[in-house]
């Protein structure tokens, strides 16, 4: 790092395994670095493929950091840390040597994690009251791997403008388990995405960027291992810096890097999904991986009143110590790696807020997000954040600075609540569709900033918004109590499937509707997979557990949605086709050199909409004055339950560009159809 916000271990310990030499023959050797500041000793223990333990080394240790060089020791040498020092739960304190250790630097890992009582520090029923657990973790524990040389990425990335972005939110195994024309080798794994049919698909639709849920390397919760269901999502990270072996065949770092090439070959871009906040070792009843019996107190947040119990400022058990450097250390060198060397293109920040938070609180100068905003690698890389946790001010949407872009969920719901008919919406509405300028315009950032969605991993999916009024949770074993009971959805007049054709039309068309607000709408907009061809889940609006047939896409579907498919693919067209749709800059109805106001509101007798009249309004009209020439474009929005005629300004008359409903145009008036959206242009 150069600059002055960063994290003075950053770059400096070369954590993690590090090779000397070509990494072959006899003379190269690997050099071990761990940061512990509070362990007696530390071994590091080499395995067999067998995962036989073989050896074990005493590191010297240096300014809190552990290390050793061992010779002849090279690429695929298996290992894991034990650290020795005081075991006082109550005091914060979990040194227990009897438990094999991840390598917090870890570049990829052999075998799998297997839920046992052994993987636990302590015994007993409570963790600051029962003794130390003596028995040996490591049969049960993934390996860390000594790392190759990895050879440059075959394809560059495509660097696509941010204004141009359409981005398509993934899950890895739920995008590719049923779809017919891929192997079984390739199903539910990176193969999978690199299929080349895959990858037309996706380019046909008009998606530029690719977002995966988290690939990071990740366990199942204990409580879904005894109820034998699977985490599906990937929000429990066992390790930053190594690809999940649930998607690979063999190696998850070639696989997912072959992937990579694919996707960019095609001209679409990568954007990981990642989860700094918390970790899979959980409260201090979870199992002690890394972290935990490394340095407690260095990597996690503790009560001050209790530093044997955590801060759980993101609802998973346990926070991130964002203050302590080794952790600016760990989450920049790990976003570093994640660009420089496996080509990832952006980044989506689960949970973003803790990253920027100190004991008293958030603060966007945060010194780890500055040292993210100002690291010279990735200066090209998207960088998402998902303004808000569930700690004390945990709200901080358009707190980012303008180096970020945000999740806005107040399109979310006020373009559902508008198509809904909920009264007194369409001010709301008109704000977010303007790219909510509100929110982001203060600190100078303009509607880039905003990424909007209707639907996305954690929610209904498009269709079952408008079939469901209740969440369907009772496959996920929680009593149904579990994911939101406030989801502004409608079902229009039957709860889940129905074969009345008329709720059905209706339905479709509010599908459309919302799925056109996106594509018209300022700020950069995000598609969840599988909306586009009426995917369900059934009213299950939290399948984070649900890995099965319930949430993976079924692509029957899709070959049955051939009219809608094609209907999205004509919004996601029109979009990339109208520079007006996709402003870098918030415009407010200034003049320009024709006369014409930049963005006007208007009502449907094509007089200006009163500021006291957005209460009542289920249609108005979008007017924007194009700069290149005395033309305009209009889009019209039509939330009411009956046509609506528009009267259009100018002096030119007016063709159709797309629809959702019937929009028939006469010169200068468009009657649209009820419950529509209709973008004119001006001839």
């Amino acid at each position: 790092m150069t600059t002055d916000t960063a994290s003075p271990l950053h770059g400096a310990g070369e954590f993690g395994a590090q090779v000397d030499g070509d990494g072959k023959g006899a003379d190269q050797s690997t050099r071990f670095a761990l940061y512990s500041s509070v362990a007696d000793a530390v071994e590091l223990c080499l395995f067999d493929a067998e995962h036989n333990e073989v050896a074990r080394h005493e590191l010297a240790e240096h300014n809190h950091v552990w290390r050793a060089e061992l010779p002849g020791i090279g690429p695929g040498q298996r290992y894991g840390y034990r650290v020795h020092g005081p075991y006082d739960p109550a005091r914060g304190l979990y040194a227990n040597p009897n438990k094999l250790l991840l390598d917090p630097w870890a570049r990829q890992l052999d075998g799998k994690f297997v839920w046992d009582p052994a993987v636990t520090c302590f015994t007993g029923d409570d963790p600051l009251e029962g003794s130390a657990c003596l028995r040996d973790s490591a049969p049960y524990v993934p390996k860390a791997v000594v790392p190759g040389l990895l050879p440059a990425l075959r394809s560059p990335p495509p660097r696509r403008a941010w204004r141009d972005a359409v981005i398509y939110e993934v899950n890895v195994r739920g995008y590719t388990m049923r779809h017919p024309e891929l192997t079984e080798a390739e199903r539910g794994r990176f193969a999978g995405l690199a299929n080349g049919q895959i990858l037309d698909y996706l380019k046909a639709l008009g998606i530029t960027s690719v977002e995966l849920l988290p690939v990071h390397a990740f366990i199942d919760e204990r409580f879904l291992h005894e109820s034998d269901r699977r985490n599906y999502w990937g929000y429990n990270t066992l390790n930053f810096f190594t690809p999940a072996g649930r998607y690979a065949n063999d190696n998850a770092v070639v696989e997912f890097r072959e992937m990579v090439d694919a996707i960019h070959d095609a001209g679409l871009e990568v954007i990981l999904d990642v989860v700094y906040n918390h970790t899979a070792e959980t409260d201090e009843f979870g199992p002690t991986l890394s972290f935990r019996g490394i340095d407690n107190g260095a990597y996690y947040r503790t009560l001050p009143d209790a530093p044997g119990r955590y801060v759980n400022d993101t609802g998973c058990g346990n926070t991130i110590n964002a203050d302590e450097p080794i952790v600016q250390a760990l989450v920049v060198d790990s976003l570093e790696y994640w660009h420089d060397s496996m080509g990832v293109d952006g980044f989506r920040f689960d949970l973003a807020p803790v990253l920027g938070r100190h004991a008293d609180g958030f603060a966007a100068d945060h010194p780890l997000l500055r040292a993210i905003e100002h690291s010279p690698i990735l200066q090209g890389a998207h960088l998402i954040a998902e303004p808000w946790d569930i700690g004390p001010g945990g709200y901080q949407a358009g707190a980012f600075s303008g180096r970020w872009a945000e999740w806005n969920d107040e399109f979310r719901d006020a373009t559902r609540r508008f198509w809904r008919g909920d009264a007194g919406q369409a001010g709301d509405f008109a704000r977010v569709v303007h790219g909510t300028a509100v929110r982001y315009e203060h600190k100078g950032n303009g509607p880039l900033a905003s990424v909007n969605f209707v639907t996305s991993h954690d929610g209904y999916t498009l269709a079952d918004l408008v079939s469901f009024e209740q969440r369907h949770n009772e496959a996920n074993g929680q009593n149904n109590e579990d994911g939101h009971a406030h989801n502004f959805s409608c079902n229009y007049g039957h709860e889940g499937p129905t074969d009345d054709p008329a709720i059905n039309k209706l339905r479709r068309r509010q599908r459309l509707n919302m799925l056109a607000t996106l594509m018209v709408s300022g700020g950069v907009p995000m598609l969840l997979a599988g909306d586009e061809f009426g995917h369900s889940q059934q009213g299950n609006n939290n399948a984070y557990c649900q890995d099965n047939e319930l949430a993976w896409l079924d692509w029957s579907e899709r070959a049955a949605s051939d009219d809608f498919v094609a209907d999205a693919q004509q919004w996601l067209t029109l979009r990339r086709s109208e520079p007006l749709l996709r402003p870098e800059v918030y415009k407010h109805g200034h003049e320009n050199e024709h006369g014409m106001p930049d963005v006007a509101w208007l009502q449907p007798d094509g007089t200006a909409v009163p500021d006291d009249a957005w209460t009542d309004l289920t249609a108005f009209a979008l007017i924007f004055a194009d700069p290149r020439g005395p033309s305009q474009l209009a889009v019209l929005f039509n939330a009411a339950a009956d046509a609506v005629t528009f009267h259009l300004p100018g002096r030119s008359a007016w063709q159709h560009c797309c629809a959702t409903g019937t929009a028939d145009v006469s010169a200068k008036d468009c009657r649209t159809e009820a419950f529509s959206v209709a973008v004119l242009r001006s001839v």
